[in-house]
């Protein structure tokens, strides 16, 4: 194998990251470069960074700099969110190239740029929210995923600023992918054998501006619906990523209330219920009570149906009723989990010059109170789901089988897998007990599985 056509790719961060490397993966290897499963067979080693903490900044630059120290017959190229968004990233790393946006990256070497070039180092205005998106080609796609339920990004960037985020500095203003592309594109990945797609992006609620014509989330999410029930019927289901609030309207009620494909699962970007620090957020641009109907709303349509969501806590001048005032809401709505941050201060955003940053424990404390409300839902939830008559999971491992169900708990079979089961299979089945916040079911029959 020739080393100067092998690659290495590490990926941190989140699902948008992951497939922005699937599509580096892909267009690499559309080159003639070859993956290789050590860094120290490669040519051409590739850190897809993420800046949404300050930890994972460090994190991504320690990784570049070991790999750049411990390998150097490689090229090492430092590529994302961190390489964008943080200005001193790239200090003290002369011999790291660097590439500010990995899609770009991807889109350039599926058109045919040379991926052993070196490339310029990023500006330090390069991820302003005002500047345009990053120079490339349209996002080239993905045909397959490394995992069982694949990931498909419709939509990347955020105009919106909050004011404690440093993601739009990342990922730039929001750009939309065009309808046909993602259906085209799902369909790809139902014919690969896919049983679930994740639909994700940076800000959904965002998607379609740009677009002619101007389609939102929801008329994508129907076309997709429409698409998949023409290819495959009834063999995948859809997953929806995070959702901000604003886009819970009576338009998303009627979409999900007439589609089959979506599974009774909301995540929602809440990050606090009480109005003044949305406000400071910059995220008064929804209403907690207006969420809190419309869950309730969806619970007629989806009896069972996981609700998550996103808090950030402790953020500056959050006062104790203020911290109550979202402990208290979230004990009312039908919560089955919760992402759970306490706020840190990220320099280059709005919120690190805010008065009233809180001390670190009692940032804690708040957060470790949310998580225990989230933590009693989940496991309640695992029991009331674990009456249920069927549940169906993707299978992700088969020795112990082992997956992820519609409602977004892990599940395993408690019995031997049939032998016509196979990883991605959507596999339906009895549940039979909740063993904390895990689902355990009972096999299915032999033959049972949904394939192509």
């Amino acid at each position: 194998m020739d080393g100067a056509k092998t690659f290495f790719l590490y990926t941190l961060g989140c699902k948008v990251n992951a497939y922005d490397a699937q599509a580096l993966r892909e267009a690499l290897c559309s080159r003639g470069y070859a993956e290789v499963a050590s860094p120290g067979r490669a040519g051409l080693i590739v850190v897809n960074t993420c800046a949404v903490t300050a930890r994972a900044a460090s994190e991504s630059r320690g990784l570049a700099a070991g790999f750049r120290r411990d390998h150097p017959q490689a090229r090492v190229v430092a590529a994302g969110c961190a390489v964008r968004a943080v200005p001193d990233f790239l200090a003290g790393l002369a011999d790291l190239d660097a590439e500010p946006g990995i899609a770009a990256l991807a889109a350039r070497i599926a058109s045919g740029e040379d991926a052993g070039a070196p490339t310029a180092r990023p500006s330090p205005d390069s991820g302003r929210t005002d500047s345009p998106p990053p120079p490339g080609p349209p996002d080239p796609g993905i045909s397959d995923f490394p995992r069982a339920r694949a990931v498909l990004k419709v939509q990347d960037g955020c105009s919106h600023g909050c004011t404690y985020c440093i993601v739009p500095r990342a990922r730039g203003p929001s750009r939309s992918r065009p309808v046909e592309a993602v259906t085209s594109e799902a369909r790809r990945l139902a014919q690969a054998g896919f049983r679930e797609i994740v639909i994700s992006g940076i800000n959904l609620g965002h998607y379609g501006r740009d677009l002619p014509g101007a389609p939102d989330f929801w008329d994508l999410l129907s076309a997709l619906e429409r698409a998949l029930a023409a290819s495959h019927p009834g063999r995948v289901r859809l997953r929806l990523s995070s959702l901000d609030p604003g886009m819970l309207t009576q338009k998303a009620l009627d979409i999900l209330a007439g589609g089959a494909a979506v599974c009774p699962h909301l995540h929602v970007s809440l990050q606090s219920a009480d109005p003044g620090v949305l406000a400071a957020m910059g995220r008064g641009h929804y209403q907690p009570g207006r969420i809190a109907d419309f869950v309730s709303a969806l619970g007629r349509v989806w009896p069972a149906m996981a609700l998550g969501v996103d808090l950030l806590t402790g953020f500056p001048g959050e006062s104790e009723a203020a911290f109550r005032a979202t402990l208290e809401f979230c004990a009312r709505l039908p919560l089955t989990y919760a992402h759970v941050f306490p706020y840190s201060r990220r320099p280059g955003t709005r919120a690190a010059t805010l008065p009233g940053h809180l001390p670190a424990e009692a940032k804690k404390k708040r957060a470790r109170a949310l998580r225990e409300l989230a933590a009693e839902r989940k496991a309640a939830f695992a029991r009331r789901v674990a009456g249920l008559t069927r549940v169906s999971f993707v299978a992700e491992t088969l020795h112990p089988a082992h997956g992820v169900c519609e409602y977004y708990l892990e599940c395993r079979l408690d019995d031997p897998v049939p032998g016509d089961i196979r990883v991605r299979d959507l596999v339906p089945a009895a549940p039979a007990a909740a063993e904390g916040t895990r689902l355990v079911v009972r096999a299915p029959s032999p033959g049972k599985g949904e394939k192509t």
